[in-house]
Parts: C-alpha cells; structure tokens; sequence
C-alpha cells in the first residue's frame, strides 16, 4: 500500500504548480489531486519496500536450497553411473 504521507506530498505538489491566477482554486485542486492519486495508485498491484525486502530474502533461501539440491542430485547421478562402471 501507498503511503499516504506521500500520495498527500504529490498532491500537495501538484497543488503548488497551479499557476498564480488559479490560486483561490489551490484548495479544491488539492483535494482533487489527492484523490485521483489514491484511486490511480489503489488500482496498482504495489508492494511496500519491506515486503519486498522479505520477499527478497526468502527467494535468497530457495536459490541457495536449489543450488544445493542440484549438486546433491549430480553428486548421486555420479555415484549411480560409478556403480554401474564396476
């Protein structure tokens, strides 16, 4: 989920690059902007940092388990065919 400390600062942004003449506008602009980007960035299949971060670490653990298994495999591949050399 977004942070909503940061939809409210792009918003906010947004606001502040109303030209001049617009400014009695500013307000309801604002308002606007926050919620077209709660919507758009809601619709969006997001992930926090630290839920990426875990994730990160977990696919970690399973490469590392993979490449382990591969090897243990290759290691019995090779004592089968050994055995079946004698």
């Amino acid at each position: 989920m977004i942070d909503p400390k940061a939809i409210d600062d792009i918003a906010n942004r947004l606001a502040g690059a109303i030209p001049p003449g617009f400014t009695n506008f500013k307000e309801e602009l604002e308002k606007n902007f926050h919620a077209i980007l709660q919507s758009v960035l809601g619709k969006l299949d997001l992930v926090t940092r630290e839920e990426f971060e875990v994730q990160k670490l977990v696919l970690a653990k399973t490469r590392a388990k993979l490449e382990d298994l591969e090897k243990r495999v290759a290691e019995i591949e090779q004592q089968l065919l050994n055995k079946e050399e004698i």
